[in-house]
């Protein structure tokens, strides 16, 4: 699928999550449903149509991502959007909205908001923020990046986002590199570049900085060769893999 900017996302994700999508508008809300799960085609996807439904369903299930409107029944967002952060501490939270203001989302980022998508977007570039949150990063769309006054260290690489074709899902609780990160760490044991990493696994250079930004992440270490025995201490390469 080529996305109007010239850039392709044709990975359909198999991995198995759970999303919850918040809208008060039936209309949008079956069509975000159908979009993502033609793309996450093995997750499970439940719709809510208000503040009240959307905390009591936080209340009683696991979720790893959240995308929700912000004009809604039941709440005033920026403090349902506060109350949802505390609760949810590491799960990813992504506002899709008709208002595209930058005071507000700057107040939505500060918040802890991952993700703002304005629903004027197309389906490529929606799935595109989703795969960037996905992997640890925040999305605000460049034209209210232009105008904001967001700080630096809050904006996401765009050079990355367009460069992103396999994302990984979002981190359990104790953190496990996913399979494709662990081809990643056996060329960086190999002493590969990222360049060369990327063509022996068919990859662009962005998508494998994007895997090492989240590796690094997750093993808790600051650097390649720390990744590596990292990765040999917790089992997910051989010493003889990393040349130890």
């Amino acid at each position: 699928m080529l996305a109007s900017n010239g850039w392709r996302l044709e990975i359909k994700e198999k991995f198995d999550m759970n999303i919850l999508i918040a809208d008060d508008h039936e209309l949008f809300l079956e069509g975000l449903k159908l979009v993502l799960k033609s793309h996450f085609n093995e997750a499970n996807i439940t719709a809510v149509k208000n503040y009240p439904e959307l905390f009591e369903e936080l209340k009683n299930n696991h979720f790893d991502l959240i995308m929700t409107d912000l004009a809604m029944p039941g709440a005033n967002s920026m403090d349902a959007l506060s109350k949802m952060h505390t609760l949810l501490k590491d799960t990813p939270i992504i506002v899709v909205s008709a208002v595209f203001d930058k005071e507000i989302v700057q107040k939505t980022i500060e918040i802890g908001v991952s993700g703002y998508i304005p629903k004027s977007s197309s389906n490529d570039l929606m799935l595109s923020a989703i795969h960037l949150v996905l992997a640890g990063g925040v999305y605000i769309p460049k034209e209210l990046l232009d105008e904001a006054s967001i700080a630096p260290e809050m904006m996401p690489d765009f050079q990355s986002l367009k460069e992103i074709s396999a994302p990984q899902p979002p981190q359990s609780k104790d953190k496990k590199l996913t399979p494709r990160q662990i081809d990643v760490i056996r060329g960086i044991a190999k002493g590969l570049p990222n360049k060369l990493i990327a063509y022996e696994l068919g990859l662009t250079e962005g998508t494998v900085k994007v895997h090492m930004t989240v590796i690094l992440k997750t093993l808790g270490v600051s650097n390649r060769t720390a990744a590596v025995i990292e990765a040999v201490k917790k089992g997910y390469i051989s010493k003889q893999e990393a040349g130890l």
